[in-house]
């Protein structure tokens, strides 16, 4: 058997997912899941992962995956090379502190913008198997943080090439990622974030970033 990644082409979770294994060289199958029917709560899938999220990693020996914290630290224990986690201690805790901020301040606003906001996501603000009300007033304040996060990336690129450590990380990926899923929620880099636009520019020049 080989691993096999279920994903959505057009969510940025499972995308998070698929540049850690292109660049990691990971060969692998995809099975697609389409978030918009609602494919992710049907029973196939709940037998495969309860949570009824996308990505999930189904690997050889039958062990599925279920987030991309499990997904990321899996492949970097088991190919190390290149480190997309970091080498030295100092590196590693960069990462990853770089790496949470990512998510709790770009890709989190981002879900609460959309999610609170979308009449497709109505009594869906929240992932998973239980349905959750919308809150008009955290899409809001999701555009806000969003707007404050893009401005902290940009003070952090002023002087670096990529977000954390010595090199290209799993940070970066997750930055590009909220970046450009931020188009949902209509903003974008703009004139103030000249950083932030070098570095996605620089980004883009990675096979990977395709996916």
């Amino acid at each position: 058997m080989m691993i096999t990644l279920y994903d959505c082409s057009t969510a940025p979770s499972p995308r998070r997912a698929r540049i850690l294994l292109a660049e990691k060289g990971v060969t692998h199958e995809t099975v697609q899941i389409d978030l918009r029917s609602m494919q992710q709560l049907g029973d196939a899938f709940r037998a495969i992962n309860p949570h009824c999220t996308v990505p999930a990693l189904r690997l050889e020996d039958g062990l599925v995956l279920t987030d991309n914290a499990g997904i990321a630290a899996y492949l970097e224990a088991r190919f190390p090379e290149p480190p997309l986690l970091g080498r030295t201690p100092a590196e590693k805790a960069d990462i990853a502190s770089w790496n949470w901020r990512v998510e709790f301040e770009g890709l989190l606003p981002i879900a609460e913008a959309l999610r609170n906001s979308a009449p497709a996501m109505k009594n869906r603000a929240l992932p998973g198997p239980v349905d959750h009300a919308q809150i008009p007033e955290l899409a809001q304040r999701g555009l806000t943080r969003l707007r404050l996060f893009f401005d902290t990336l940009n003070a952090r690129l002023a002087d670096r090439q990529t977000l954390a450590g010595s090199g290209f990380s799993i940070a970066d990926i997750s930055a590009v990622v909220a970046v450009d899923f931020a188009r949902v929620v209509r903003v974008k880099p703009g004139d103030e974030h000249p950083h932030l636009q070098r570095w996605r520019a620089a980004m883009a020049q990675r096979p990977s970033m395709a996916l």
